[in-house]
């Protein structure tokens, strides 16, 4: 039986609360780790990438990335400062990518922008909705090509996170699973 590889959730701004899909797989799971950003509401790029990195050194094996809304950012910065990593990423699980370049995404984070569009060095898939109010579904579309990334897209998901009702998120829960399995 092959061991599939541990995943290190990254979560975006202002953390991941206790009934976000992310906090209850990590809670079920040993095998699920998790990224504490020092700075949850005024992130900095450079030290989120830093912190990521510093995670992703710690697992003893190699890892699959799961990041939400502004973690998507993170882990393409992350990918363009770190390419290769030493073969520590084996794919990445990309939900909601928020756009940082737009006018309507809220004020506060620094560096993110602009958005590395270089395709990922590793397998990616990205989640994105029709109706996310962070990210318009043709700049999600755009993130997925520009990254090489397979592309999901569920109808009226909001921002796939608790408030719009994703809290366990099993779909979600299955398509990283499957992922998993194709890098075992």
């Amino acid at each position: 039986m092959t061991t599939l590889a541990p995943v290190l959730l990254i979560p975006g701004l202002s953390n991941s609360g206790p009934e976000h899909w992310q906090s209850l797989w990590q809670a079920k799971r040993p095998e699920y780790h998790r990224v504490q950003q020092a700075d949850w509401e005024t992130p900095c790029c450079d030290d989120w990438v830093r912190t990521l990195h510093a995670c992703i050194l710690q697992i003893e094996s190699p890892v699959v990335l799961a990041g939400h809304s502004l973690a998507c950012a993170t882990i393409a910065h992350y990918a363009a400062k770190h390419a290769d990593a030493d073969g520590r990423v084996t794919a990445v699980f990309l939900v909601a990518p928020s756009d940082v370049e737009a006018p309507t995404y809220p004020p506060g984070s620094t560096g993110f922008d602009p958005i590395p569009l270089r395709k990922l060095p590793f397998p990616s898939v990205v989640v994105a909705s029709t109706d996310d109010p962070y990210v318009t579904l043709e700049r999600a579309e755009f993130f997925a090509r520009s990254w090489g990334s397979r592309l999901i897209k569920i109808a009226n998901a909001g921002h796939i996170n608790t408030a719009s009702g994703h809290g366990p998120w099993p779909e979600g829960e299955a398509w990283l699973e499957q992922l998993r399995e194709l890098q075992s």
